[in-house]
C-alpha cells in the first residue's frame, strides 16, 4: 500500500543527514504518478549538466527540499546532460558517488522526473542500457527544457 510513501522517503532523507527537516503535511502518494491526470500547482525543471560532487549534491538537495516544502503541490523535472549524464550511469566515467546515485533513486520514486539527454548519450557512444531505468531519454536536453518551460516549468540552473 502506498500510504504517505512521500511522507515515509521525506522522514528517511532527514535521517541520513540531508538536514530536509520537518516533513510537509502536504505529502502524499498519489504525487508519485506524476500528475498524470491533475496539475500540480507549481512546476521546476532543474538543469544538471556538471559531473561535480558539490555541484550535483546542489541539485539533489534542492530537489528534495521542494518536494519537502511543496509535497504533491510541485512537479520536479532534472535534466541531465552533458556530462553531468554520469549521474544515471550503471557505470559512471566520471567521479559520481553511490550515494549521490542513491539520492537519484530515492527522489525518482517519489515522483521526481529525471530526464537523459539523447545527444549526450550519442556522444558517450551510449545506449539506453548503460543508464538507469528511471531515466527518461529526451532527444535533446536542451530542447526538454525549453519544451517545459513553455508548458509553464520554471526553469533552474546553477
Amino acid at each position: 500500500m502506498k500510504i504517505n510513501k512521500r511522507r515515509q522517503f521525506l522522514s528517511l532523507l532527514g535521517l541520513v543527514g540531508l538536514g530536509l527537516g520537518g516533513v510537509s503535511s502536504k505529502a502524499q502518494a498519489h504525487h508519485t504518478e506524476t500528475h498524470f491526470e491533475d496539475k500540480a500547482k507549481h512546476q521546476l525543471v532543474y538543469q544538471l549538466n556538471k559531473a561535480d560532487h558539490d555541484y550535483i549534491d546542489h541539485v539533489l538537495f534542492s530537489s528534495g527540499e521542494m518536494l519537502r516544502k511543496y509535497g504533491d503541490d510541485i512537479e520536479i523535472v532534472v535534466t541531465v546532460l552533458g556530462p553531468g549524464l554520469h549521474l544515471l550511469a550503471h557505470h559512471p566515467k566520471r567521479a559520481i558517488s553511490k550515494e549521490q546515485q542513491q539520492r537519484v533513486r530515492s527522489l525518482a520514486s517519489y515522483g521526481v522526473r529525471f530526464q537523459a539527454c539523447g545527444n549526450t548519450m550519442k556522444s558517450l557512444e551510449w545506449s539506453e542500457k548503460d543508464l538507469f531505468d528511471l531515466a527518461e531519454i529526451v532527444p535533446i536536453g536542451v530542447e526538454a527544457i525549453m519544451m517545459l518551460q513553455e508548458q509553464g516549468f520554471s526553469y533552474i540552473s546553477w
